[in-house]
């Protein structure tokens, strides 16, 4: 049949019986074709209202679930949440990565035989540092990371322990590790452990609405335990200190620019101010990634030249950074997701390897003394002559270029 009322390809009896049946949902006469249009209009405008209550109905039902769940948490009361709370407030495995990195830090400096009981105290209080400073960290951020994914679950979000209380177990383990490092270490490493916990909680958690640069200053504080380390093993700082703590700090900038492009949104909606954010083809956070990669290399020699590993880990720290710097260049070539995350894989296999490989082939503090004239060891007896003990006439005997004869002083010396 034709379409009378212009309803393409509506017969029209069953057109009139939808019209009688919106009219008796209405409460409103069957209309005229004259008021076809009217009737349409006031169909839509109720349809359109009903949906509006339905879809507000749904939301605050589930706003008022969320409350409820919020407000049935409440704060911390039993033993398992406080502790679960307070590990949370620490950042324990990130503080457990610090306190790695000044164990190795002593280990590095120490002599042949590790003075373990001291290392363990270094470590506690370098643990209870890190807890202060990540403690505080969080205090500050309440309401930037109640609007990022990553950091809406933690304990101050979620109301589960006050602003005072967090506050008051951030002093407390920054009395206790400071304390812990004078009374066992000694005062550069207390010093050194205090001064960090200012440098991250005063300078780079402000700094990070403020500025991209937060991020070099984050790198420089996870080069300070390295050094804290070393000091509490050494009593002091000389130029081997700073193999391990140089590396730590280019390692973090490839690891962390890999992770905020990963997590780039979130940082946005915390309203931080990161180079991803400011690079829309992700080649400069490559490019930066890539150099500080291949600011590693050098480290392994300043470390053989300083004598503090053999040149097994000249080679092999190469290596892993190689390594590293071909995981950025992927990240640079293609920057995306799923490059960030190779880039970012790479950094957490490339620190420990890296401290693995130290470790095994350092050289003990105490074997560590040579003569840069001769290659030799440098202690000399009471006249000034060297040791007969450490004398190495095979060491004198070598020709200064192949096929070339001894020298005859040599010769000499060595009969």
């Amino acid at each position: 049949p034709a379409v009378a009322s212009g309803r393409k390809g509506m017969p029209v009896g069953v057109h009139g019986a939808l019209w009688r049946a919106a009219g008796r949902v209405l409460g409103e006469p069957a209309p005229s074709c004259c008021a076809h249009q009217a009737l349409w209009g006031k169909v839509a405008r109720v349809t359109t209202k009903a949906a509006a209550e339905s879809t507000s109905k749904v939301a605050a039902s589930a706003s008022a679930s969320a409350s409820a769940s919020a407000s049935a948490q409440g704060l911390a009361s039993k033993p398992g949440e406080i502790w679960t709370v307070l590990k949370q407030l620490s950042k324990a495995r990130l503080s457990a990565l610090v306190v790695c990195s000044a164990a190795a830090g002593f280990v590095v400096g120490s002599d042949e035989t590790v003075d373990k009981a001291k290392m363990a105290w270094t470590s506690f209080g370098t643990f209870a540092c890190a807890a202060s400073a990540n403690t505080l960290n969080q205090v500050y951020e309440v309401e930037n990371d109640k609007l990022m994914n990553r950091t809406k679950r933690r304990p101050l979000p979620l109301g589960r322990i006050t602003r005072r209380n967090a506050l008051l177990w951030a002093a407390g383990t920054a009395a206790l590790g400071c304390t812990s490092l004078y009374t066992y270490a000694n005062t550069t490493t207390a010093a050194l452990g205090g001064a960090n916990i200012l440098l991250y909680a005063c300078v780079y958690t402000p700094l990070k609405t403020v500025s991209m640069w937060n991020t070099w200053v984050g790198a420089l504080v996870g080069a300070i335990p390295p050094l804290m380390g070393w000091a509490a093993a050494t009593n002091s700082l000389d130029p081997g200190a700073a193999v391990l703590a140089a590396a730590l700090h280019f390692w973090q900038l490839p690891h962390f620019l890999s992770l905020a492009w990963i997590c780039k949104e979130d940082y946005r909606r915390g309203g931080y101010q990161m180079l991803t954010l400011m690079d829309k083809t992700g080649r400069r956070t490559a490019a930066c990634a890539i150099r500080n990669s291949v600011y590693l290399l050098p480290l392994g020699f300043l470390a053989e030249h300083w004598n503090v590993a053999t040149p097994e880990f000249t080679y092999q720290a190469a290596a892993l950074s190689t390594a590293l710097a071909c995981a950025a260049l992927v990240f640079y070539n293609n920057p995306s997701v799923t490059t960030a995350r190779v880039l970012f894989s790479a950094s957490l296999l490339h620190l420990p390897l890296y401290m693995t490989s130290l470790l095994v082939h350092r050289i003990p503090r105490d074997k560590q003394h040579v003569a840069p004239s001769t290659g030799c060891a440098s202690e000399v007896e009471e006249g000034g002559a060297p040791s007969e003990a450490l004398w190495k006439p095979e060491q004198h005997m070598m020709p200064p270029f192949p096929f070339l004869p001894v020298p005859e002083g040599q010769i000499k010396r060595s009969n």
